[in-house]
């Protein structure tokens, strides 16, 4: 079973960034399409970005033009730039394979953007 970390996260003021991390174990990682999600208080788990083993990227529309995803399969690794950061971008970002059955869910982390 592989086993996500994620790090990064924090308290930003609007219009900052933030790097977000996602250390994965296995090797099975460069297949995968992976991908960042979300989930806000009160709102349901959501995708924001993924990123497939080859670099083909897609984003959410509330995501394009200020968030950028990426890997490093040699380091099991994927990451979530984000840019411009508002208000409403404040939850826990967890990663995750796209596909479904998913692996289990890492802890997530917090990133609040408040003033």
């Amino acid at each position: 079973q592989v086993q996500l970390v994620e790090s990064g996260g924090g308290l930003v003021q609007p219009g900052g960034s933030l790097r977000r991390s996602c250390a994965a174990s296995g090797s099975i990682f460069r297949f995968a399409t992976m991908a960042w999600y979300r989930q806000a208080p009160g709102k349901q788990r959501e995708l924001v970005a993924s990123i497939s083993g080859s670099g083909t990227t897609n984003y959410v529309d509330s995501a394009k033009g200020r968030f950028a995803i990426s890997r490093d399969n040699a380091k099991t690794t994927v990451y979530l730039q984000m840019n411009s950061l508002k208000p409403e971008d404040t939850a826990v970002y967890y990663c995750n394979k796209l596909s479904r059955p998913q692996w289990s869910w890492g802890q997530g982390t917090q990133v609040t953007v408040s003033s």
